[in-house]
């Protein structure tokens, strides 16, 4: 669990989408982002992409619970309410099971006002890779 905010501080992607890390504990995550302009498509809602990554990152937050490096083996996303510019997401990411290496989390995505705009199921792999030096 130390090197998550680790990996968060070198995680470049989130960090140039605006995302923060709320909150943190075994198989738990929340992160942050406000939508800008600059994440709008043709129809000046979020790109749906976007939302995909604040859901990714909260889920790569949770699953990263021990010293060892764990990713994503896939991921599905269903988009239930469009997002504008200016609003607030969190993602909240929960360990739902874990067996050996493998790893299944939920995460839903509230705007500001509460209202569910995307719900996410990743699942994990833990591996053998090396955790990068700082």
């Amino acid at each position: 669990m130390e090197s998550v905010p680790a990996m968060f501080e070198r995680d470049e992607a989130s960090r140039m989408l605006g995302m923060a890390l709320v909150s943190l504990s075994p198989g738990h995550a929340v992160v942050t982002m406000t939508v800008r302009r600059d994440m709008l498509n043709g129809f000046l809602v979020a790109h749906g992409g976007l939302t995909f990554a604040l859901a990714d990152t909260a889920f790569a937050m949770a699953c990263n619970e021990t010293d060892e490096v764990t990713l994503a083996a896939g991921a599905e996303i269903s988009f239930l309410r469009p997002v504008t510019e200016g609003q607030l997401l969190t993602a909240t990411a929960e360990r739902r099971a874990k067996s050996g290496r493998s790893g299944i989390y939920d995460v839903r995505v509230l705007n500001e006002h509460n209202e569910v705009v995307a719900e996410f199921r990743g699942r994990s792999r833990t591996t053998t890779r090396p955790v990068p030096a700082p």
